[in-house]
């Protein structure tokens, strides 16, 4: 049987090092003796209503459940290295929270940390709200459903991902992105997805200046397009729009149909993109 701690408080430089099959309930990593990875190199740990303080709490861990409990800033990278990983109703508040892990699931939990998600592998997150910067930089098989979030830099170089009914409040989203799929979706960003090759837009409203550039086998389905100018140069593109567009500039290959252009730009010998209006 698992050991069961509860209601203690650990301050001491890896305080709980190397455990195996330990659960913590009500328990508090902080105190003056400011020590650093508590639970590091740790298996089979189950943590419930807890509260973290302290730096670097789980490295290297392997089967990890975190459930109602918080991380706050202090914590700066609480989860790296480790795997096999579940986060359920927790704040996770350290700057960069996620960090090489793998096979990890996020549910109603709420994230404040500028550079969260880094190189990750298999991670699915649901009804979480995120506000950070630099969100799931270079992450690789990515499922979300009904995940809001506000940040500037987010996805850039994710490879394998798919995003179901997202809210997502960016700015210079999915850069150099691969093999993505966002469906029912609402996307405010500048300079949306430039760069990226193999991603498909499903049932999104989609608004912000100068999306879609540079882009390969970029595919738009049903999609809306607000505020949206100087979209789709140099991309290779086949997109359904249902609303007017301000301004498409030459895009290189493809068809792109759309009720009405603003104005059509078309001065490089090399964009040969075909625009179908009405």
């Amino acid at each position: 049987m698992d050991l069961v701690i509860m209601n203690q408080s650990f301050d001491a430089e890896r305080a709980l090092y190397g455990s195996d099959g330990i659960t913590l309930v009500e328990c508090r990593i902080e105190g003056p003796a400011d020590g650093e990875s508590a639970l590091k190199e740790s298996r089979n740990i189950e943590v419930r209503n807890c509260y973290f303080d302290l730096r670097y709490p789980f490295w290297h861990d392997t089967n990890l459940k975190i459930v109602e409990s918080v991380m706050t800033e202090k914590c700066r990278a609480p989860l790296w290295y480790s795997k096999n990983i579940e986060i359920r109703g927790t704040n996770l508040f350290g700057v960069k929270a996620l960090r090489e892990c793998s096979d990890a699931t996020i549910a109603d939990s709420s994230i404040i940390s500028p550079e969260f998600g880094w190189s990750v592998k298999h991670i699915k997150m649901h009804d979480t709200s995120v506000e950070g910067e630099y969100f799931m930089m270079r992450s690789e098989e990515m499922d979300f459903e009904k995940v809001s979030l506000k940040g500037k830099y987010s996805f850039q170089y994710i490879k394998d991902a798919v995003f179901d009914n997202c809210e997502f409040d960016t700015k210079d989203a999915f850069w150099h992105a691969t093999n993505v799929v966002v469906r029912n979706s609402v996307i405010k960003g500048e300079y949306l997805a430039w760069y990226c090759d193999n991603v498909t837009f499903i049932n999104c409203v989609i608004s912000g200046t100068q999306p879609f550039c540079y882009c390969r086998n970029l595919k738009l389905i049903n999609c809306e397009m607000n505020e949206a100018d100087l979209a789709f140069e140099k991309s290779e593109v086949e997109a359904e729009i249902t609303t007017p567009v301000i301004s498409i500039k030459n895009p290189t290959k493809g068809t792109i149909k759309v009720p009405s252009v603003g104005e059509i730009i078309m001065d490089d010998p090399e964009a040969r993109g075909e625009i179908i209006t009405g």
